[in-house]
């Protein structure tokens, strides 16, 4: 094998474009490891780990390309499809900014254009200036970035609703503004409700759901994972509720969330009560609506009608005799939470116990240094070929999320894998949740039709598809 490190000094790129570019370098040709990351301390640590030497005096603001390969064709090849991905530059004039010479502040940027929304995306310790000077140039701003500093988040927030503005993030993953999908966002059609959304992936389901039923959105306001915790205490929650009881196309407001902070809930609750906009709540817990439900409940009352959800059945039923155990690997961390609770219900609260496990490769510890499973398949092909091979495991329950920015064809690997999981196995079981619309830029029926071919019933319900695998991991037929 050879190694290859480049540092590339002072050249920023964001953790979707690095994560791209880690994906097409590792998928090539004789190519058995690649990263391409900022040169922090933690990326440092995972580079040491696959054993690359990184030079000593790369630092955060240096992007650092490694790859190993088992020789140098397939390392000029590496390069090769490096440059196309990261030389590659705008002609001058190019773009919505038109100009020869960039603007070098987001205030001169939007003193261009007649921007109301600045999106912001460099490592977290350095979003604070870059934010502050968009609230002051009077945008609201999406923080894509993680790791920010909590005492910045709330200096943020603070100054966002001193000057009527919002701060979407840190950590926001999804947003749709005046029918502008940001980041991980679904091609949905505009409509009548606003989302107030906690979770990424929960607001792409309860979105698509909407799509589905004939119903599209207004605006999905991303606040950021730590906004409902005790300590931020719903900033930005209640200042995208305000905005959205203020907005003529906003009909009905829908909040989803993982659990928030108990006090934090009932102040957003008290806040929705004040409001003239009616408020459904999506906060799947024991007790509380599942995001399928809490749609269904949004629309009637809006007063339209529910539809049946879209479903593409297995080509064979599968039940195996007695059930088996449940896995499910998850892309989704609310995905994923909404099935366990599910599951909890029905198959008793303590699932490893019984040798189910449901699993988010989402998580902090499957992504360091890694590419969301969203865009990166890897991790997961590798658990589904494990579980499978385990007699124990009766169903697979995976779930796949569509939209910009996702994995542009996530069927092309996972559905193959599923075939081969399920011809090796005849008492093995598969279901897969899939979030999307049509219009997106995969195509949410020809990738279901590829996972139904493949051997798996599929569901745009993710509720539905968790009760479906939940009773076939009990041997029963599944859902009627």
């Amino acid at each position: 094998m050879t190694d290859f490190v480049e540092v590339r000094r002072g050249a920023y790129h964001d953790s979707v474009t690095l994560m791209r570019v880690s994906r097409r370098l590792g998928g090539l040709a004789g190519v058995s490891d690649a990263m391409a990351a900022m040169a922090t301390d933690l990326n440092r640590r995972m580079l040491a780990d696959l054993g690359f030497a990184v030079p000593d005096d790369a630092g955060p603001a240096d992007l650092v390309v490694a790859v190993r390969a088992d020789g140098e064709p397939a390392l000029d090849g590496a390069r090769a499809a490096l440059g196309d991905v990261l030389d590659a530059r705008p002609a001058p004039g190019d773009g919505l900014l038109g100009a020869d010479v960039p603007p070098r502040t987001v205030a001169s940027a939007a003193a261009r254009v007649k921007a109301t929304v600045a999106l912001v995306s460099v490592p977290g310790p350095h979003v604070f200036p870059e934010a502050m000077d968009a609230l002051d140039a009077g945008l609201n701003v999406m923080i894509f970035s993680d790791n920010v500093p909590l005492a910045q988040e709330i200096a943020l927030k603070d100054t966002a609703a001193r000057r009527g503005l919002i701060v979407m993030g840190p950590d926001c993953g999804t947003a749709v503004v005046a029918g502008a999908g940001l980041g991980f966002a679904n091609a949905v059609r505009p409509g009548p409700v606003g989302v107030v959304a906690a979770s990424g992936t929960g607001a792409q389901q309860v979105m698509c759901l909407l799509d589905a039923a004939g119903t599209g959105v207004s605006h999905v306001l991303g606040v950021g994972g730590r906004d409902l915790s005790p300590e931020v205490s719903g900033r930005s929650a209640l200042a995208a509720l305000k905005a959205l009881d203020a907005d003529p196309g906003t009909a009905l407001i829908v909040v989803v969330s993982k659990p928030p902070a108990p006090r934090v809930a009932d102040l957003i609750r008290e806040a929705a009560r004040r409001l003239d906009t009616p408020v459904v709540f999506a906060l799947p817990g024991p007790g509380e609506d599942d995001l399928t439900q809490a749609v269904e409940r949004a629309l009637a009352l809006l007063g339209r009608p529910v539809p049946a959800w879209p479903r593409w059945p297995a080509p064979h039923a599968r039940p195996r005799p007695g059930g088996g155990a449940l896995r499910g690997l998850f892309a989704g961390g609310t995905l994923r939470d909404e099935a366990a609770l599910i599951a909890g219900a029905a198959l008793g609260w303590d699932l490893a116990a019984a040798g189910h496990r449901l699993i988010d490769f989402g998580d902090d510890a499957y992504t360091r240094g890694r590419a969301h499973p969203m865009i990166d398949p890897a991790l997961r092909l590798a658990a589904l070929a494990e579980h499978a091979a385990d007699p124990a495991c009766g169903v697979l329950l995976l779930d796949v999320v569509l939209g910009h920015g996702a994995d542009p064809a996530p069927a092309a690997s996972l559905a193959p894998a599923l075939a081969a999981a399920l011809a090796a196995r005849p008492d093995l079981a598969a279901v897969v949740s899939l979030c999307g619309v049509p219009a997106d830029p995969q195509d949410r029926d020809r990738q279901a039709g590829a996972f139904r071919d493949a051997g798996a019933a599929v569901f745009a319900s993710n509720a539905q598809a968790a009760r479906h695998a939940v009773r076939l991991a009990e041997g029963k037929d599944g859902v009627p």
